[in-house]
């Protein structure tokens, strides 16, 4: 009776270790498999002509030159310039540097490649409205997108913004 009772408990215990080793490896085996998403990346691409609840369709980087003939939909006020200036001073400042004049002026500029002189005139004609306000969007070459931090709106203040670092 005693060798049965060792057993029967035995049997019990390795049936109980089994079905944990079995919970175990599907948790590990889940875990390894399942996508990885970083922080700030979208996990799905959104469907062809898909637009945001009270935003407007953005062309992607690559269609730039689309982008550069939209019209600023914002007219330029004092209004308008001083909202720019302080997402201006939140996202653009650290890279470009407080006053726009690119280089190594902002704090994260000095470890990474110079940018460039916003005050500069001959650029701000070289460039319309529409492809600033893209590439603030979308993002450029090296400039990440600010398409998820900031709304459509927000951005084409920060253009109007731009436009008066020019007129200095």
């Amino acid at each position: 009776m005693k060798y049965l009772f060792i057993l029967v408990l035995l049997l019990v215990v390795a049936s109980g270790g089994l079905m944990g080793m079995v919970i175990v490896l599907r948790f590990v085996n889940n875990m390894t498999q399942t996508a990885k998403v970083v922080p700030g990346e979208r996990v799905f691409r959104m469907p062809a002509g898909v637009v945001p609840r009270g935003g407007a369709l953005i062309p992607p980087r690559e269609q730039r030159d689309v982008a550069a003939r939209q019209p600023n939909p914002i007219k330029p006020s004092t209004e308008s310039v001083a909202v720019g200036r302080q997402h201006f001073v939140t996202f653009c400042s650290p890279c470009h540097g407080p006053e726009g004049k690119g280089g190594v002026t902002g704090p994260v500029a000095t470890k990474f490649i110079p940018t460039p002189d916003l005050t500069n005139a001959e650029l701000q004609k070289q460039r319309t409205d529409g492809y600033w306000h893209s590439y603030i969007v979308a993002g450029g070459a090296v400039m990440p997108s600010y398409g998820e931090a900031l709304s459509t709106q927000e951005a084409w203040h920060i253009v109007n913004f731009l436009r008066t670092l020019a007129a200095r």
